[in-house]
């Protein structure tokens, strides 16, 4: 769609500026290229332009269990929000452990994606900890490997993946989650589990994986990235590390930073792992965005049917977050002086885009992957007027600002707000 955006505010180089931009055969310009007369405009006045936002955790769903969301409808969902890439994680069916497996999910990419999405292969075969998947083979098609939803139970085992991807420069995306400590906890150890008689899962279940994988990074010198922090000693232990250089990145979700467990419910939308924890941990994953410990602020949108999340607390693990992650951010962070504007597009596109090596940022000659946002337009959050499949969320009925408007993608205009 060849058009010029007039009068917008944009994000270029670290900094806000009014300009006109001009999109041109899928290319971004800031000055018209050619005599663009004839073009569309589209007033931008009072309103924000971003680079496309780069999710590096999401579940798309698909293959496997489509009746929780497809590569449609999750794409679709995305690029409603501002996303112009994410990045899938592989617990599937067929897990991508293989080439073979790899390709379904691709075939299903290269039909029915919106926007770009990356597929992160997954560590061991099948995501069961009993021996690695392919890793050589595939990583000449993924960015990187993990076994999301499960943490790599073995240290000779990661150590051994590790030493796979650094030998193909690919990245680690690591799930910590010791089992041997959840001791069938499903919330988080803390009041609220005591006071309402649920079983806890203890801190220490997260952030003695992330111990143990930094000294092996230490060791193999791999490119690692943290899922879903949430633990206080977490963000201790991946300060350190990034203090002594080590090359170690972390990203948490909206819901890590708004929630405690003293605001849980006994629904399904407060039902994730890692849990909601404690007062103190949310203010340490706040200090540790502030300070650049965690660089980037992922969803882990997870989204399932909605008997699935009927079970309260004991319900299906995770929820959807895409659709209310900016908003979530830009009302209860930007507005409140907690951090920056800049700071917001930082977390969540100049980061993620910078660690996992892609380019979304608005420079002459880029694609032009964009979003444009009103950020004075408020709303209630409503589950049912979401894109994507899933509904449960936590922020069902919050009041927030900030409404995407349109998303380009590589120049083509993927999502218009009615």
């Amino acid at each position: 769609m060849d058009c010029i955006l007039k009068n917008g505010t944009v994000y270029i180089d670290d900094n806000f500026i009014k300009t006109d931009l001009t999109i041109l055969k899928g290319k971004v310009f800031l000055s018209a290229p050619i005599e663009v007369s004839s073009f569309k405009v589209i007033d931008c006045s009072g309103l924000h332009i971003f680079p496309g936002f780069v999710d590096v955790h999401v579940h798309l769903r698909e293959p496997g269990f489509s009746y929780k969301e497809t590569i449609a409808s999750g794409t679709k969902a995305a690029a409603s929000a501002g996303y112009g890439a994410v990045f899938s994680m592989p617990n599937l069916n067929p897990v991508p452990d293989s080439l073979e497996h790899l390709k379904i999910q691709q075939d299903i990419i290269k039909k029915d994606a919106v926007i770009s999405v990356y597929p992160l292969a997954s560590i061991t075969a099948g995501e069961k900890g009993e021996k690695l998947s392919d890793m050589e083979e595939l990583s000449r098609e993924v960015l990187g490997f993990s076994d999301d939803g499960r943490g790599v139970q073995t240290e000779s085992m990661m150590k051994r993946a590790m030493e796979i991807a650094k030998a193909n420069d690919k990245i680690i995306v690591a799930h910590c989650e010791d089992d041997s400590l959840l001791n069938g906890g499903y919330i988080h150890d803390g009041e609220y589990a005591k006071e309402h008689g649920h079983k806890g899962i203890c801190s220490a279940s997260e952030y003695k994986q992330v111990e143990r994988d930094i000294e092996l990074v230490k060791e193999v010198g791999v490119k690692y990235h943290v899922c879903h922090v949430s633990a206080k000693e977490s963000v201790a232990a991946i300060r350190k590390a990034r203090q002594e250089g080590v090359d170690i990145t972390a990203e948490t979700g909206p819901h890590y930073l708004v929630l405690d467990d003293s605001m849980l419910e006994e629904k399904g939308g407060f039902k994730m792992n890692p849990p909601i924890r404690a007062k103190d941990d949310r203010a340490a994953l706040i200090e540790g965005i502030k300070d650049g410990t965690i660089s980037m602020i992922a969803t882990d949108h997870a989204p399932h049917s909605a008997e699935e999340k009927s079970k309260g607390l004991k319900s299906l693990n995770g929820i959807v977050g895409i659709e209310t992650a900016f908003p979530i951010i830009y009302t209860e962070f930007v507005k409140k002086g907690i951090i920056t504007l800049e700071k917001a597009i930082e977390l969540m596109s100049v980061n993620p885009s910078k660690r996992f090596g892609l380019n979304v940022e608005i420079k002459e000659g880029n694609d032009a992957t964009l979003c444009v946002y009103d950020l004075d337009r408020e709303y209630t959050i409503n589950p049912e007027e979401f894109n994507s499949k899933g509904r449960s969320t936590p922020f069902e009925g919050w009041k927030v600002n900030g409404k995407c408007l349109m998303t380009f993608h590589k120049g083509e205009l993927v999502w218009e707000s009615k």
